[in-house]
């Protein structure tokens, strides 16, 4: 049975979350414009056909056809996913994974940290985006420079709570900024 208000709820809430975290991580303005795909039919239909309350409709997709159309609109759309950030090596002449750009391994934490608390509900602790992560392969998947930078986020927010990480990762924000506008 389809569930479009609670898939509309459950998406809102997270994109609202996430929204809140971009500010407190230096990339507000960004964080405005998080999982706008989320409401285009070809994702919103499915997410709703397939709501599952718990854990991504992505997944009950997947299960019954093998894979999730909703899932490669959604990727191909949102550069905070290290999925997007895949490319030819000309010199191997296969697929590989880029480097992200930090203004979206910043919005992929920030993601990661909303899904797990949308998710978990009650049960979240600091450590909840870090062991989903580990219990993962998203980091063979990744390039090497994005996943260091991620685990190292994941794992000060698990040592050391979210306003010391926050904090760390919008002072690494503007230093990039800064760096940025210093060579132009």
């Amino acid at each position: 049975m389809a569930h479009p208000i609670k898939h509309f709820v459950t998406i809102t809430k997270h994109r609202h979350r996430v929204i809140a975290h971009c500010f407190r991580a230096g990339i507000g303005w960004q964080g405005l414009f998080h999982d706008l795909s989320k409401y285009s039919p070809a994702e919103f239909i499915s997410g709703a056909k397939y709501y599952l309350g718990n854990r991504s409709p992505n997944e009950k997709e997947r299960e019954l056809f093998g894979y999730s159309l909703a899932w490669m609109h959604h990727k191909g759309r949102n550069k905070h996913h290290f999925e997007y950030w895949v490319d030819l090596n000309m010199q191997t002449h296969r697929y590989e994974p880029v480097p992200m750009p930090l203004r979206y391994i910043t919005e992929m934490f920030c993601d990661r940290v909303a899904a797990s608390k949308i998710y978990q509900g009650d049960k979240y602790t600091d450590s909840s985006a870090l062991n989903y992560y580990l219990h993962g392969n998203a980091r063979a998947k990744m390039h090497p420079n994005t996943a260091d930078t991620l685990e190292e986020w994941l794992n000060m927010l698990a040592q050391k709570g979210e306003k010391e990480t926050f904090e760390h990762i919008k002072a690494v924000n503007k230093a990039a900024r800064k760096k940025r506008t210093s060579k132009k």
